[in-house]
């Protein structure tokens, strides 16, 4: 596990563009954490950092939000409003199962037995500060983990 200590906006800023250096295409990145936490931050700067043009999109409401950067897909999902795992199903979950789509999913707890993860990032907060901690759950993520220690 790694732990990198979030202080500020432009840390977790950084800590997105590391991951969006390190991830390809079929990578599925699970945030974890509390509300408030950072997840939708950054999950943002990961996009950005991927060449999305203008604001990122909190998928809270919509569930999903697809990016079409080159020829990288990018789907952030936000799965906390989510009522039964099998509204995955009715999103078309396994259209992004191609290889060639990029996963940022939120809230992945809400889906128990149906997400396959790479890379799990929880994201804690204290009274004095936040943190990331990242845990390669494949042989790919344990390389992007990797990928991300000094």
């Amino acid at each position: 596990m790694l732990t990198v200590a979030l202080p500020d906006l432009s840390q977790t800023a950084r800590l997105g563009q590391a991951l969006a250096r390190a991830l390809r295409p079929g990578d599925q990145v699970v945030l974890r954490g509390d509300l408030g936490c950072g997840k939708t931050t950054l999950a943002g700067a990961v996009i950005q950092a991927l060449g999305a043009p203008g604001p990122v999109k909190s998928p809270t409401y919509t569930l999903i939000e697809e990016y079409e950067l080159g020829d990288l897909r990018v789907v952030h999902a936000d799965l906390y409003r989510l009522r039964v795992p099998a509204e995955l199903e009715m999103l078309g979950w396994r259209d992004y199962q191609d290889g060639r789509t990029l996963m940022l999913v939120e809230w992945p707890e809400r889906a128990p037995g149906i997400l396959r993860a790479d890379v799990d990032v929880w994201l804690t907060v204290t009274d004095d500060e936040r943190q990331a901690h990242l845990q390669g759950i494949s042989p790919r993520g344990g390389e992007v983990v990797d990928s991300l220690r000094p």
